[in-house]
């Protein structure tokens, strides 16, 4: 897939969960680098990179993220009960990640390529049980995407994103659906895995 526009010292976040194009990602906000962070990306309107951690952990010592992450894009800002900021972000386009640097507060920063949107493709029929399933997994885990237009169900991309989401992934496997790049494939994938589930 051919990248698309860079960005040049983008802040990225390293996660325990993987954002997906179009999906939604509420985050407690605690650590002065990522306050700065979300001031800094409110201040421009810019985004922030969410990438998987490969090894480490989430809060002190800067994380080894994954490669491929996706932009974040902060769409709503509250305190919590908890006295702390929580953010709404929103995924964006995904990216590959050139080259990373760490600043002396601990943020780390990346010069990273972006990968164009998927183009909109047609759920193929074989795979009409997946939209049922992701149904009844909205109905129960996602009230959020309740309301959701029928035509979403219709676009291989967004069903197969949402599924990710959803379903009880390992870490490695949300990665690869994140990094699959036809959306026929990524469902084709999901419709392997999901044997695993129903024998549970």
């Amino acid at each position: 897939m051919a990248a698309q526009s860079p960005f040049r010292d983008l802040p990225l976040f390293p996660l325990g969960t993987v954002l997906y194009p179009g999906g939604q990602l509420p985050l407690r906000i605690f650590e002065p680098r990522y306050l700065d962070m979300v001031r800094e990306c409110a201040r421009t309107a810019k985004p922030f990179g969410v990438c998987l951690i490969l090894a480490g952990n989430e809060v002190g010592v800067p994380a080894t993220p994954a490669a491929v992450g996706t932009l974040a894009h902060i769409v709503d800002f509250h305190n919590r009960d908890d006295g702390l900021l929580g953010i709404l972000a929103e995924g964006g386009a995904r990216f590959r990640v050139a080259r990373t640097r760490v600043r002396s507060d601990g943020l780390m920063r990346g010069d990273v390529e972006t990968w164009p949107e998927e183009s909109p493709m047609q759920v193929p029929v074989e795979f009409a049980l997946l939209q049922t399933i992701l149904e009844r997994l909205i109905e129960s885990m996602a009230p959020h995407w309740r309301q959701a237009p029928r035509h979403l169900y219709d676009d291989a991309s967004w069903l197969g994103f949402r599924l990710a989401e959803l379903l009880p992934l390992h870490d490695d496997e949300r990665q690869r659906m994140l990094e699959v790049t036809d959306p026929v494939r990524r469902l084709a994938e999901v419709r392997d895995i999901l044997p695993r589930f129903q024998r549970a």
